[in-house]
């Protein structure tokens, strides 16, 4: 009898978000009603919804955040990045069940780099943390970075605003990995926390700089093993903290926390979250948590208007057929990128 009544329940629920879809406001209503309750479907199928590509989906998703939006703003954020192998979702993982046994409900957005051949990504973060990921308390939600440069997806932000809602009030969002624009994950997070491994020392040059000097936390992780291990783990740490110490004070005023360990090691990832969450109440006594969010916001509203500028230049009735003419013209000629986007947006017009 219980089991026919919940399976009433999620389709009437399901009913709902077909009815939101096709753009009904009441419809969108009691789908963020679903989210707000912890209906984990409704929740799933709203990330989808702002991760989609197509056109028709933009003004159902921004109503379902705009009323996200209403319900946000009690979570703390974490970003951690780090080179390739040096165990973000292991720590992740480890830090996620330390926040829950202190009594918060953690969302994690895993960032899995997607091929830039084929689009395809492999998702497989849910994967790695099967503990976390079966935990009541614990949502994790893989999402492909797509064609988006900073180690994040597009729709990052939209996603952390949706899980906010949802009533996780810590959003701990894992990155692709070191790289090229890596730093947009600190545009949207509270605290940033850079894993590096023993022995990479040497590889500082393959770290930009923005990392280093926007990094509030750096942990050299996989620091066990003997003393040797132990030894080069120090000695990494060293070099990151001689390089940060040639760099401007951070913005927010804090100097970063450094340390080493294991994120096998649970009382030592419990000492770094113990470090991170009084640095996080810190800022919120003193302004620099709301100055920022402050910035964040501002960043935000940039990168939204350079996402629908692109859209709204894609969307034009004369783009497809103006945009390949070019190409094709590009191929038999010495025409520069930058001639063929002034001559596309020239045509536009």
């Amino acid at each position: 009898m219980a089991k026919d009544l919940e399976n009433e329940a999620r389709h009437r629920a399901l009913s709902r978000i077909r009815e939101a879809r096709t753009q009904q406001s009441q419809g969108v209503q009691e789908w963020m009603d679903l989210i707000a309750d912890g209906d984990r479907t409704a929740l799933a199928r709203a990330i989808s919804l702002v991760e989609s590509t197509k056109a028709e989906d933009r003004v159902t998703a921004e109503a379902l955040l705009k009323l996200a939006a209403k319900k946000a703003g009690h979570a703390l954020r974490y970003g951690v990045t780090g080179v390739p192998g040096a165990g973000k979702s292991t720590w992740i993982e480890a830090a996620g069940v330390d926040l829950i046994a202190r009594g918060h409900r953690v969302a994690v957005l895993a960032v899995d780099p997607s091929s830039h051949r084929t689009g395809g990504s492999l998702l497989g973060d849910k994967t790695r943390m099967s503990d976390l990921s079966l935990r009541p308390e614990a949502f994790v939600r893989p999402s492909p970075s797509g064609r988006t440069l900073g180690g994040v997806a597009e729709a990052t932000a939209e996603v952390a605003l949706l899980c906010e809602a949802a009533g996780f009030d810590r959003i701990l969002i894992e990155t692709v990995g070191v790289g090229q624009s890596e730093t947009e994950v600190r545009r949207m997070t509270d605290v940033f926390v850079l894993l590096l491994i023993p022995g990479g020392g040497d590889g500082i040059q393959g770290i930009k700089r923005g990392i280093l000097e926007w990094a509030d936390a750096v942990w050299v992780n996989k620091a066990d093993g003997g003393p040797e291990r132990l030894a080069a783990a120090e000695s990494a740490l060293a070099v990151y903290q001689g390089a940060l110490s040639l760099l401007a004070d951070p913005e927010d005023g804090a100097p970063p926390l450094f340390g080493t360990g294991s994120a096998l090691n649970l009382q030592q990832v419990h000492a770094l979250v113990d470090a991170l969450e009084a640095r996080l109440d810190e800022a919120g006594r003193n302004g620099n948590l709301q100055a920022r969010r402050t910035r964040q916001w501002r960043d935000s509203a940039a990168a939204l208007l350079a996402g629908e500028a692109l859209r709204s230049v894609q969307n034009h009735p004369k783009f497809d057929g103006l945009w390949q003419r070019l190409q094709e013209e590009a191929a038999h000629s010495q025409i520069l990128p930058i001639e063929q986007v002034r001559l596309l947006l020239k045509n536009l017009d």
